[in-house]
């Protein structure tokens, strides 16, 4: 299938504002390229009933959260939400906009997650903090008005890695118990070893050698690749994991690894909605403002969250 215009038009955006490539700047300028894209390429916020600011305890220190909360009342299914952004940029405030569309659209709190940032804080911190907030959540419910048993985490890219490795420690742990995962174009596979890697080296907005300079800033070592709670995808044993959506993109360095991870989901047992948009590059769920497709994909997402819940 042929890009999709819209995604085009970002791509000839993207060429013409000649931005450097992060591995050329370090994280703390890559962040700041990062933040002012979101402000030309995301739609504009949704409101929500509710927007609340938390901080809990981690195992190193306090842990930001961002909580939403819809027009929807009484108690309500939440999602914890992990953003993207390589493990090496990003915040609650670069994913405003999308956790406030799937509040709305799936009709449930949802809890963005601020956790540590690598090279500053390196495997398994961005770990720990995740399932210390699912944690949190699951053991709070009824001080923050949610169901603890229609408790989903979710997140894309980064996010979505964090997502599917918090799901695997949290059966793994018995607690806390997760209903469903929604993984939007995780990164599975550390060792970039698909064919979609080399695809789409250059010119998608992900490109390898970002991919490349992700993993060496958040690994401690190279053989921390070979960790499951890095890359899903080599993990031993996948039966009994809460059911997912995983959705990739065709245009997508990491569609290979995404489309394989689900694909070791269904075998093992476990129920998945996959939904690839063959047309579209990485990114393109977050960059609403050009991409028409971001409103497509992200209200099959809350579709799907609400119909498991229902």
């Amino acid at each position: 299938m042929p890009l999709d215009h819209d995604a085009q038009t970002l791509l000839d955006m993207v060429r013409a504002a000649n931005r450097p490539a992060f591995e050329t700047v370090g994280a703390a300028e890559a962040r700041l390229l990062y933040l002012a894209g979101r402000k030309v390429l995301a739609p504009e916020p949704m409101p929500v009933a509710e927007l609340r600011d938390l901080t809990v305890s981690g195992l190193a220190g306090p842990i930001p959260l961002r909580l939403y909360r819809p027009s929807a009342g009484g108690t309500l299914p939440v999602l914890v939400f992990f953003h993207g952004g390589g493990w090496v940029v990003g915040d609650i405030e670069t994913h405003d906009t999308i956790c406030r569309h799937l509040a709305n659209r799936a009709e449930c709190v949802v809890v963005s997650v601020d956790y540590r940032l690598a090279p500053e804080h390196k495997f398994p911190a961005a770990v720990e903090d995740c399932l210390a907030a699912s944690a949190w959540v699951a053991d709070n419910a009824a001080t923050i008005g949610v169901d603890a048993e229609r408790l989903a985490v979710g997140g894309d890219s980064a996010g979505g890695n964090l997502a599917a490795v918090v799901s695997l420690m949290a059966h793994d742990l018995g607690a806390p118990r997760i209903s469903y995962q929604l993984l939007i174009y995780p990164a599975t596979d550390a060792a970039m070893r698909h064919d979609s890697v080399a695809r789409f080296a250059e010119g998608h907005v992900l490109t390898r050698s970002t991919m490349r300079w992700f993993y060496e800033q958040y690994l401690r070592e190279p053989d921390d690749a070979a960790d499951w709670r890095v890359s899903p995808l080599v993990a031993p044993e996948l039966a009994g994991l809460p059911p997912a959506f995983v959705l990739t993109a065709g245009y997508d360095p990491l569609c290979d690894e995404g489309d394989a991870y689900a694909e070791r989901l269904a075998a093992a047992g476990v129920a998945v909605e996959h939904r690839r948009f063959p047309g579209q590059i990485h990114g393109f769920a977050t960059n609403g403002k050009i991409i028409r497709a971001a409103d497509i994909a992200l209200d099959e997402a809350a579709a799907a969250l609400k119909a498991a819940w229902s």
